[in-house]
């Protein structure tokens, strides 16, 4: 299937690993210029060095912290106009909410609500005006099944969604189109590092853990970042106009539910 996205140009947040990797991978082997962003410089230019390599497209790369003001006005000035914009930050830790303070929940909404609808806003104008755009938020399978040791994600992904629901369907006349990847148990630094919190707390091996947990779904396995980075470049595929507002949950059949 030809994608229409070669020579378009795209925004991926949080892109140096994990599935912010894995979708700005997949989007340049279609022919889509990137600008990555992410916090650690070092790992960030490594990643855009092998997606050089691999795919001959433009890379950029801003280091900083996409979650503040400074690190989305630089991310802005190196791609004003994206034709796609991926939306990723790290989630916030697990735990019992009654531990948290305010200060820990004010942090939760500005990472993970807040900081994709101020990306949003920059962007949505220039793309109505374009007459194409394509905006992805990464969030989490626990926006449809929440999980109990994740409460900050839970809320905080739960409102960008909530808010997307609307929006969405005011640009999309425009063929601009804002859905959601939700995203299961994938191997990346995240999982291990939750593992690793469970593993402490219970006494266990994080390789044990991590293996019942692939147990525990209908596929028998934890999914591969590319299978990821595909559904990511579908939705911003020129075929994919008609997806509207939707979040697609990619946890090898983990929620069980007749409908999605």
């Amino acid at each position: 299937m030809d994608t229409g996205l070669a020579g378009r140009t795209a925004l991926v947040c949080a892109a140096s690993k994990g599935l912010g990797r894995a979708c700005a991978m997949a989007l340049a082997q279609e022919g889509v210029h990137v600008t990555i962003t992410a916090r650690g410089a070092e790992a960030l230019e490594a990643t855009a060095a092998e997606i050089r390599a691999a795919t001959g497209v433009v890379v950029t790369t801003v280091a900083g912290d996409i979650t503040s003001e400074a690190g989305r006005a630089a991310a802005l000035a190196a791609c004003p106009a994206p034709d796609i914009l991926v939306n990723n930050a790290g989630g916030p830790p697990p735990g019992d909410f009654r531990t948290w303070e305010r200060d820990d929940w004010v942090a939760a909404l500005d990472a993970n609500m807040l900081t994709p609808i101020f990306l949003i806003r920059a962007v949505v104008d220039g793309m109505i005006a374009r007459g194409f755009g394509r905006i992805v938020n990464i969030t989490s399978g626990s926006v449809k099944s929440p999980i109990a040791t994740l409460g900050l994600s839970n809320g905080a992904r739960a409102g960008l969604t909530g808010f997307v629901g609307g929006l969405s369907r005011q640009v999309a006349r425009h063929n601009v189109t804002i859905n959601g990847l939700l995203p299961g148990p994938f191997l990346t630094d995240r999982l291990r590092s939750n593992a690793r919190v469970a593993a402490e707390a219970s006494g266990q091996d994080v390789d044990s853990l991590l293996a019942e947990r692939a147990k525990a779904t209908p596929a028998g396995r934890v999914g591969d970042p590319a299978e990821f980075g595909a559904a990511c470049v579908f939705l911003c595929s020129a075929q994919a106009g008609f997806i509207v507002g939707q979040n697609l949950l990619l946890d090898g059949g983990a929620f069980n539910s007749t409908m999605g």
